[in-house]
This record gives C-alpha cells, structure tokens and sequence, in this order.
C-alpha cells in the first residue's frame, strides 16, 4: 500500500517537481534567483522579512530539526509517526513562526510532502539548509525554489555566492525591531589547508563572505534601531565552540548528561561528538564582538540537545523531530524559542516519545 501511495504521489506531485527545473531554464541559470550584495551597501529595514509580535504575549518560535525522511518512508509507519508529531507540536505550541535548521529530507517527494505539511498550516515558516538538502535530489537548487515558492514561507536565496538562503527576520513590537534572526546556510563539506601546508577535510561552515554579511546587517539593524538589537543564528552544523561549551560544563570531552545543578547555565545530553568543522573560522568571535547574538541554535547531531550558556552566548542544539535516520527514544520533539518584549529568547524542549 504504501508504495501505490509513493507512486501515486509522484504523478500527483509533478507540477512541483518540474517547477523549479522550468524556472531555471526560463532564467537561464541559477544568478537571477539571489542578490547581490556589497559591504558599502546602505542597510535599510526593508532587507529583512518582518513579523510583528503581540505585546500582550511573548513571541513563539517552533523549530524542527533534521526531520530527514526518505521517499521510501513518507508513507510507511516512520512517515506517518513523523507527520503526527509535527502536527501534535504545532497544536500544542501555537506558534508565531516555525522554523527548521537543516536536512528536512531525503528525496523528491519527501521534500514535497514536508513542505505541504509545513505551508498548510498556515503559519510564516523559514528552513535553513543542512549538509543533506540536495541529497536524493535534483539539486540544491531545486529544495531551495521550492522553498521560496511556498506560500507561507520566509525563504530567500539571499547574497549571491553564499550558498542557499541566507535571510533575515525581523520581529517588531509596536513597530519597533525586538529581535532579529539570522538565518544561515553552513554548507555541506569542505577541505581545509592546515598551517603546515597540509589538508584535512571535514563539515563545512560559513564562508567569510557570510560573516561579512553578518556583520553589516547587525551593525546595519544596530543603526536604524538606535541600540544593539538581541538576536539568535539559525544553522545546521555546530560551531566549533559547542565542544569546548560540553568539556567546561560537564568536566571532559566524554558523553554524558549534564547534571541538574548546572542549570541554567548547562543543561542536556550529549549522546554523540560534537560534528563541527576541523578548523575554526571566528564566527562566535565575531558574535561575541558584535555582542548583538545571544542564542545559536543548531541542529546536525540526532542525539545531542544540550543548552550551554558559554562566553555570553547560549549555544543550544534544536531537538531532533521524527523518525528520519538516526534518532535516540526520547529525545524527539521539537524545540520552542519564546521571546519577550524587551527583546529576550529563551529556548526549551517539547518531547515527545511513541
């Protein structure tokens, strides 16, 4: 049964999937899709998306992570568990916006099936991609127009020759900016060249172009709001300061639970290494600098979801949602942002388990 639901959902499904390989013949290319971008370029409010936030209510941000399904399970028992929880999260929590950081899916229908359950709710959404989007795809490019074409959703190429999405949200309280999220693509693999002229490769990360652009756009947002604005960075892989967040906190580099009297300052498990890039390349530096961030949160790592606050930053790993890949009972759900009006994020944990 559920392969005549596959099969059928692929004829049904056509129109999306022939969609994004139709516009970039129109457009000869990928280049129309994103814009260009120089550091001398003024910044203006109307760069970034904007939602405003009910000053009676905090704001609430459900995030997704690393649903990653493949076509051969949308429709089998992890599929259908998968929807469930999403759908069980969305009502528990009422969000204001929904967010995703990174490998959504695996495969051409399970990214279109995604993308309609996301959109159909009704609720502004914005994904960032993970090291898996493109993967059992057409292409990059091909999850990346669909995503901007939903109705519903944030998406923005963004700055050219920065990868896939990179777009910032504003949200506002009586027409004021509160906070800002910054929404960024950590790429898939890389090579780096060492001090001694040697290589080693590993996950990438954000290129130096994309701190640039993040620098101009806090510094930018900083100006047009008369004060340093608290904000959040949504990514996919880890910097490389969450290892040295878990060693400070929980005492040594093996996997554990971080014990309750740490809290807040460290709370959570670790049920796998940290899988961030072998070099660092200065972007919490750069975060610390600006003093703008004060929450990162990234996904990539199934079974680790440990908040450490460390060096003015809290570095939180989003929890798993769904069945997809790998997964630890337990530490499935989805991961709730709550932002006040003074401007505020706090992050917790929704579990839910089979």
């Amino acid at each position: 049964m559920a392969t005549v639901k596959l099969v059928l959902a692929f004829f049904l499904s056509l129109f999306q999937i022939l969609t994004p390989v139709t516009a970039l013949v129109v457009n000869l290319g990928e280049g129309n899709f994103f814009s260009e971008w120089s550091a001398t370029d003024k910044f203006t409010a109307d760069y970034c998306a904007e939602i405003e936030k009910n000053p009676d209510e905090d704001f609430i941000i459900l995030n997704l992570a690393d649903v990653q399904l493949k076509d051969d399970l949308v429709y089998e028992e992890q599929g259908v568990k998968t929807e469930e929880m999403i759908d069980k999260l969305v009502e528990e929590t009422k969000p204001d916006l929904i967010t995703l950081t990174g490998d959504n899916a695996w495969g051409t229908i399970a990214y279109i099936k995604l993308i309609n359950q996301i959109d159909s709710y009704g609720i502004p959404w914005a994904p960032v991609m993970g090291n898996h989007d493109g993967q059992c795809l057409i292409n990059e490019f091909w999850a990346a127009y669909l995503l901007f074409k939903a109705k519903n959703c944030l998406f923005e190429f963004g700055p050219e020759n920065m990868g896939y999405g990179n777009y910032i949200i504003n949200i506002t309280e009586s027409g004021k900016i509160i906070h800002t999220l910054y929404m960024l693509d950590t790429h898939n693999g890389a090579e780096y060249i060492l001090d001694d002229g040697s290589t080693i490769g590993g996950y990438d990360h954000l290129w130096n172009n994309q701190i640039e652009w993040y620098k101009w756009a806090v510094n930018g947002i900083s100006e047009i709001s008369g004060k340093n604005v608290e904000s959040s960075v949504f990514i996919h892989i880890p910097v490389c300061e969450y290892k040295d967040a878990w060693v400070k906190a929980y005492g040594s580099n093996e996997t554990g639970t971080l014990a309750p009297e740490l809290a807040p300052d460290a709370i959570g498990v670790r049920g796998e290494d940290v899988c961030c890039p072998p070099v660092n390349n200065g972007f919490f530096d750069v975060c610390k600098e600006l003093g703008s961030t004060k929450n990162i949160f990234a996904g990539h790592d199934h079974v680790n979801n440990f908040q450490i606050y460390y060096e003015g930053i809290r570095l939180n790993y989003t929890l798993k949602t769904g069945y997809g890949a790998y997964y630890t009972d337990g530490l499935t759900g989805g991961t709730v942002i709550s932002v006040d009006s003074d401007g505020a994020a706090f992050a917790e944990h929704i579990y839910i388990t089979e």
